[in-house]
């Protein structure tokens, strides 16, 4: 039987591909794909139509420019997807903003390759999701038993985060912030691992999309801990927008602030990646809320 021939869409999807033992059958990644190291140099699939490297307010903007008018933030290159001829195409349909929305993905496949490739959509919104995600590309790759060890593993370290925390004296109020400008309180899964890590997350709800806040709304909720992780920021990024914050006139009137429990994290490898590293990021946040 011939080698499966796979190509990602989404940086959580390689990391599963590569987490079941499959990096030299992955011939083609989408733009965001960085981790782990050894996908480096495949084929790149999808590009951007915005300038990722702006500020959070014209990111912002320039999404919402495209979505009213009725365009994708990505597209496809489908010349070299014809080209690499995959059997499986591995994508999302969680968020028509985090990668090429599903829609378009199966319309160039069916456009280019008929219907000689598997689809297989990601869409976690819950913890339990992502794990089912990688129970479902290990049944598309025929990688079970490998499958069913790297969720086993998983869930044994969160397990451990769960006894260490039984005895936790107090659970702070978290902010997580997903985006800047707008301020954004970050939802799905997110607020699973905030009550894992001993903590409790009264500004989003579990399942749920990430939600526009106020600053007012921030004040109000008095967070003792704030964990900025804005989706597909780099730590470095994040940092150069801190002082958009701590201008605000409220800002320094926050418990976390007063109390200097405001951290900034890599969004784009952690906690907005739901793939193998949501574990990672369990751990970390873990430290952050209960030193």
């Amino acid at each position: 039987m011939a080698e499966q021939r796979i190509v990602s869409l989404l940086p959580s999807a390689t990391e599963i591909v590569c987490a079941l033992g499959l990096a030299d059958r992955l011939l083609g990644v989408s733009h965001e794909c960085d981790f782990p190291s050894d996908i480096a140099g495949r084929p790149v699939l999808t590009e951007a139509k915005i300038e990722a490297t702006g500020t959070s307010a014209a990111i912002d903007s320039a999404v919402l420019a495209l979505v009213r008018d009725g365009l994708g933030v990505y597209r496809i290159h489908t010349d070299l997807l014809r080209a690499l001829q995959p059997d499986l195409i591995v994508t999302q349909d969680q968020c028509d903003v985090c990668a090429v929305p599903f829609a378009e993905v199966e319309a160039a496949t069916r456009q280019t390759l008929g219907t000689a490739a598997q689809i297989v959509s990601l869409r976690p919104v819950r913890l339990e999701d992502i794990f089912t995600d990688i129970e479902r590309v290990a049944v598309a790759t025929r990688r079970q038993d490998v499958g069913a060890q790297v969720v086993a593993r998983g869930r044994e370290r969160l397990d451990a985060i769960r006894r260490r925390l039984q005895r936790a004296r107090s659970r702070p109020r978290v902010a997580c912030i997903e985006w800047l400008d707008p301020l954004m309180a970050a939802g799905n899964w997110i607020p699973e691992l905030v009550t894992l890590a001993g903590g409790i997350d009264g500004l989003a709800e579990a399942g749920a999309h990430s939600k526009v806040i106020t600053w007012e709304d921030l004040a109000a909720y008095q967070p003792e801990v704030i964990v900025l992780m804005p989706c597909g920021f780099k730590l470095e990024q994040t940092q150069r927008e801190l002082a958009r914050l701590t201008s605000h006139p409220l800002w320094r009137e926050l418990p976390a602030v007063c109390n200097q429990r405001v951290y900034a994290t890599d969004g784009n490898a952690y906690f907005n990646r739901p793939g193998p590293r949501i574990v990672d990021s369990a751990e970390l946040l873990a430290g952050l809320v209960q030193p």
